[in-house]
């Protein structure tokens, strides 16, 4: 790994160590401009057992701290699956005399992520922001993927029940995947835009929307667009159900390696190849969401 490198994944998480920590504290030195600290925990989980085994975890925790013209946001969360894959064989000499081997059970989904955030209002309808995290999905081929953002946004409705917001930035990305590929670059500029929309539907219910467009300036074909909706339906004042759908799309996947036989190679024939995986990965999740 280069100096540049490592340099900028070290300035990436000191990022989010200076808007978790510094950045509220200098900022509560202003004159009583806050409004406090929230948060709000979702959790689902599903598991299987018997003929069909499987488990599936899914969480996510949004932590704020906002003042009047000033917000501090630390997400993290994820989702992680277990399957049996394949059937069960019996292992023995005859029919009568056998022991049955369950098949293994595997990861067939994994994404995990952190994101930090500042917003600072500079009129009623401009912003500036920064902004780092990190992403893990390895059945995307990702292993580590850090970014660092920096810009400015527009406010277009900000009151009770409604909320719409437009951001522009500039970023830098430094991706690890799980197989390198020798064409493309890992450290790379970018360009974002994004969305933030929250729509209250009647007195119990809001859907929310976030829509993120990563374009990569050193290859314009790297194209990322991810869409995050949900809508929760309150309880009481502290729980509430929630529906969610995310659309990971990759205009330039990572790479996948798979087994390749050849009937007419004796010597070697098996080998490895790599492929593209696919480019629109979705994510569909119910979930108890508890607020702090």
């Amino acid at each position: 790994m280069s100096l540049m490198k490592q340099n900028m994944r070290r300035f990436g998480l000191a990022t989010l160590l200076v808007m978790a920590v510094g950045v509220p504290a200098v900022t509560a030195q202003e004159e009583e401009k806050k409004t406090g600290w929230s948060d709000s925990a979702d959790l689902s989980l599903v598991a299987t057992g018997g003929n069909s085994e499987s488990t599936t975890f899914g969480f996510k925790n949004t932590l704020e701290r906002e003042w009047e013209q000033a917000k501090f946001t630390l997400i993290a969360g994820g989702v992680r699956a277990n399957s049996a894959t394949g059937g069960r064989i019996a292992i023995g000499p005859d029919d009568m005399t056998f022991i049955v081997v369950d098949p293994e059970k595997k990861t067939s989904a994994e994404n995990f992520f952190l994101r930090g955030k500042y917003d600072k209002n500079m009129s009623k309808r401009f912003f500036w922001y920064t902004s780092a995290g990190w992403n893990r999905n390895r059945p995307a081929g990702i292993n580590n993927r850090y970014v660092v953002a920096g810009g400015v946004g527009n406010a277009w409705k900000d009151e009770e029940g409604l909320l719409f917001r437009t951001e522009y930035a500039l970023t830098y990305t430094d991706q690890e995947d799980l197989l390198e590929d020798p064409t493309t670059k890992d450290t790379f500029l970018g360009f974002r835009f994004s969305w933030e929309y929250k729509n209250k539907l009647g007195k119990s219910s809001e859907y929310v929307n976030n829509l993120i467009v990563d374009e990569n300036l050193d290859e314009t074909k790297d194209l990322r667009v991810n869409m995050f909706q949900s809508i929760a339906v309150n309880i009481n004042e502290r729980l509430a159900l929630k529906v969610g759908l995310a659309l990971l799309y990759d205009n330039l996947p990572s790479l996948d390696g798979i087994e390749r036989f050849d009937p007419g190679d004796l010597v070697n024939p098996v080998s490895v190849v790599l492929v593209e995986l696919d480019e629109l990965d979705t994510i569909f999740t119910t979930s108890l969401v508890v607020k702090f």
